[in-house]
């Protein structure tokens, strides 16, 4: 079952949360401190703004800390609105249990920079509630992420 808008409010921990970014079936997550380009941290809290240049990808890091109870999972997509600037997004499930900011991946497929502000929203994200709680809710490497959390994936020699 998908969460309305007023048991997002109730049961999710999300802090700093915005009126403004809850939705009837979601809540729209905003662009946080840092982003992560070319192998270069931005603090965008400070600039104010970064630009994603075209054909290249992007971590940005969300304004909220989002909690999960054990029995709730995420589901985000890109807002369509920089969908149709040629924003691509792949994100994966957020896993009952998880609490801390996100790191998301977005690639701009268009020809032409994309800008996003600190503050923006940028991707909507809604919750499904599962028919009980997880035997084993998420206690992963990313586990109350603050900051940009590059890839902790083990990578095997060639």
């Amino acid at each position: 079952m998908l969460l309305p808008d007023w048991k997002i409010e109730k049961e999710i921990l999300i802090e700093p949360f915005s009126k403004e970014s809850l939705q009837p079936a979601g809540y729209d997550l905003r662009v946080g401190k840092e982003a992560h380009i070319n192998g270069k941290l931005i603090d965008v809290e400070k600039e104010g703004k970064f630009i994603i240049p075209p054909k290249t990808h992007a971590l940005v890091l969300t304004l909220e800390r989002v909690k999960l109870p054990d029995d709730v999972m995420g589901d985000m997509k890109i807002r369509s609105s920089l969908a149709r600037e040629g924003l691509l997004g792949s994100f994966a499930w957020v896993d009952p249990g998880w609490d801390g900011n996100l790191t998301l991946m977005l690639f701009n497929a268009s020809n032409e920079p994309v800008e996003l502000e600190y503050g923006e929203r940028f991707v909507q994200i809604a919750f499904i509630r599962l028919d009980g709680p997880a035997r084993n809710p998420y206690r992963g490497n990313y586990q109350g992420s603050t900051r940009i959390a590059l890839s902790k994936r083990k990578k095997k020699s060639l």
